[in-house]
């Protein structure tokens, strides 16, 4: 039995989560939530976003589902998400794109993985202002940070049976920090000889993806361009709604769709659960489960290719409970 936090999220999260939650029932994994509320719903009751409760039951499962949470504006945190990461030492954010057949995109056979440093760079978020006409922010990059996600790219390339790690950077420019991480990478490239590897700079990297996606495979960046150019893999396969997430550390690890909260739709059951499913794929993987894996991500890709039930944003007039049916009913005849 394993014991999972469920995070349920704000907005359209309670939907997706219970959609989601209906397809994993159907593998036959056993599961053992513990719900918990956090982000904008806990406020009321917990005069936080990020309550301790929810702290304490990540810290003793070591593994959560999460809904998209929304940071209030003006108070609490700076992001939930940064927190949670901060939190636990989730370094390592791992983010895939994958076209679907059925899923509009200008591109197809797009299959790339995003490995994103978590826990430094800019997003460390050590800024303030300069008197009051100037604001200063410091790009923190350390070779502990750099040497652990650079190996995390290529054991994931290893397991996953990659091709090729690229580098993303910026360091003709900033020759301290990013000469720093790119250094590292070359290190540690060379105790992976079986694994091809390049490094391109951060603009380059973007027209190169756009021009030619099919060049590239795992790619492995410091935190800020890693957001960046993530969300750029993203729109090449449809958009965050199809994209999942995971934020792991050594011996704990986070699962969340990278799309946010859609709080204007909240309740009404038409948000795409695409994204988190794909997160619990990731989840079911980390776990071991990779037959209940293929599983779930094989009928979800053979709902989305036949269009029949899926939800608006996919051109369809389902329900996301409805596709969530669907997809349990592939999965009992395969």
């Amino acid at each position: 039995m394993y014991r999972i936090t469920l995070l349920p999220g704000d907005g359209i999260g309670p939907d997706i989560t219970k959609a989601t939650k209906t397809v994993l029932a159907a593998t036959g994994v056993p599961i053992e939530w513990e719900e918990h509320i956090a982000g904008e719903v806990a406020i009321p009751e917990y005069g936080t976003p990020l309550p301790e409760p929810v702290l304490e039951s990540i810290r003793r499962n070591k593994i959560a589902l999460k809904g998209p949470l929304t940071t209030p504006v003006g108070g609490g945190f700076r992001s939930i998400n940064v927190a949670l990461r901060k939190e636990f030492d989730l370094y390592a954010n791992v983010r895939p794109a994958r076209t679907y057949k059925g899923i509009v995109s200008r591109y197809d056979n797009i299959d790339l993985v995003m490995i994103r440093e978590n826990t430094e760079d800019l997003y460390a978020g050590v800024e303030h202002m300069v008197g009051e006409d100037a604001a200063e922010s410091i790009k923190i990059i350390t070779r502990k940070g750099s040497e652990r996600i650079c190996r995390f790219a290529f054991e994931y390339a290893v397991k996953n049976n990659r091709r090729k790690v690229t580098a993303v950077h910026k360091a003709n420019i900033m020759k301290c920090t990013d000469g720093l991480f790119l250094s590292v990478a070359r290190e540690v490239a060379r105790d992976y000889p079986q694994i091809e590897f390049e490094d391109k700079i951060v603009d380059n990297m973007c027209m190169q993806l756009v021009q030619k996606p099919e060049l590239y495979d795992v790619m492995v960046a410091p935190n800020l361009y890693g957001d960046i150019v993530s969300d750029l893999c993203a729109g090449l396969v449809g958009g965050l709604g199809v994209v999942p997430g995971a934020n792991i550390g050594d011996n704990l690890a986070i699962f969340e769709p990278v799309h946010g909260s859609a709080p204007k739709y909240a309740g009404q059951d038409i948000a795409n659960p695409t994204a988190l499913l794909l997160s619990a794929v990731m989840m079911l993987r980390y776990l071991g489960e990779t037959e209940a894996a293929d599983k779930v991500e094989n009928a979800l890709a053979a709902v989305i290719r036949e269009g029949k039930t899926v939800t608006p944003d996919l051109g369809g007039r389902a329900k996301g409970s409805e596709m969530a049916s669907a997809i349990v009913d592939k999965m009992l005849k395969m």
